[in-house]
């Protein structure tokens, strides 16, 4: 109140009232527009990427998908961002780090890394009514019809589609081939994932082979990298025989460790991926995991820039490659046939 006396009393109040509010009121017109000019940009899409293992073994495939994004238009951090959940090799852990992933309502669900995380990425959208319409784009070894992740290859219909290898159907070859370079073995041993879906197919196949070839084979399980020395030493001390590898992630990804195992054990083996010959083991069958891992990450960012899963057919990698090592047959006394060493992709001397 007496504020207000005060200015109606003095002549010189009421210009300077007028000239605040002026000024006030003009000041407001003009910080409107900046306001919003500031806004904040909108956040960047977010891919989901549950993978089976850890980040380092697994940097070779992530920078094939790093690259089949880009394929796309899309760069990591400038366009889009990656959510990652690792399951460090834990099967079991996969369903719980998938819904992570879809409670958090990314974009589209990656799930490279073999059939278990295809199955879990596919679960979890489909129990969850709310997000059911996430995209999933799986990368797998096996049949994705045959083990129910999608309809049609041609026509996936629903929200999963991605890419398949015939690294879990050329199993049977793996033994086939061992069994040209060691001709004299009459047994061999076969380690495969029971924790993989794909492994009971794999072993009917394999048994067929060798009902084939005349043949017995020892299947061991593996439950973790604690049963790798004991089955190589074991199929070590049958001599001469050998020991194959089923296609798994697992394995896959554990090359290093079975090279070196290979080799203090002097045993001859195969698995589905070149990383084992090139750490030194003697030789792999299987599908090329550089261009399947490409093409998955192009196939999320044509989702992200609006394609359909349903409209995207899965894509066939039928590239398989042989890789032979013939340092390793030397140093374990292997004579690897000309016919053999013809049909491979890359012999590594």
């Amino acid at each position: 109140m007496t504020t207000l006396r005060r200015c109606a009393g003095d002549p010189r109040a009421a210009p300077r009232t007028r000239r605040r509010e002026v000024l006030a009121w003009l000041g407001s017109g003009l910080l409107a527009p900046r306001r919003a000019w500031a806004q904040p940009s909108p956040a960047l899409p977010v891919i989901g990427y549950l993978g089976p293992e850890s980040p380092e073994p697994f940097a070779s495939r992530l920078a094939a998908f790093r690259e089949g994004l880009a394929e796309a238009g899309l760069v990591e951090g400038r366009d889009v961002a990656i959510a990652f959940r690792w399951a460090e090799g834990h099967y079991e852990r996969l369903p719980g780090l998938a819904r992570e992933l879809v409670e958090r309502r990314v974009a589209v669900l990656a799930a490279p890394g073999g059939a278990p995380v295809a199955l879990a990425a596919k679960a979890a959208t489909a129990t969850m009514a709310a997000t059911a319409t996430i995209p999933v784009v799986f990368e797998m070894g096996g049949d994705p019809v045959a083990l129910g992740i999608v309809q049609d290859l041609a026509r996936p219909r629903g929200n999963v589609t991605g890419v398949s290898s015939l690294s879990v159907e050329v199993s049977r070859k793996r033994l086939e081939f061992l069994h040209e370079a060691v001709p004299a073995a009459t047994t061999f041993a076969v380690a495969f994932n029971p924790a993989s879906p794909t492994a009971p197919a794999q072993l009917r196949s394999l048994h067929e082979a060798a009902e084939t070839l005349g043949v017995q084979l020892r299947a061991s399980p593996v439950g973790g990298e604690a049963d790798f020395e004991p089955i190589v030493a074991a199929a070590a001390a049958r001599r001469p025989g050998g020991l194959v590898f089923t296609s798994d992630p697992y394995f896959a990804l554990r090359s290093r460790l079975l090279a070196d195992l290979a080799l203090r054990y002097a045993l001859p083996a195969v698995t589905q991926t070149r990383d084992f010959p090139l750490a030194g083991g003697l030789m792999s069958y299987g599908g090329d995991f550089t261009q399947t891992h490409r093409l998955a990450g192009l196939y999320a960012g044509r989702i992200l820039r609006g394609e359909r899963p349903a409209d995207l057919p899965v894509q066939l990698v039928t590239k398989v490659e042989l890789f032979v090592n013939l340092k390793a047959a030397a140093g374990l006394g292997v004579t690897v046939p000309p016919a053999l060493l013809s049909s491979a992709d890359t012999v590594i001397e």
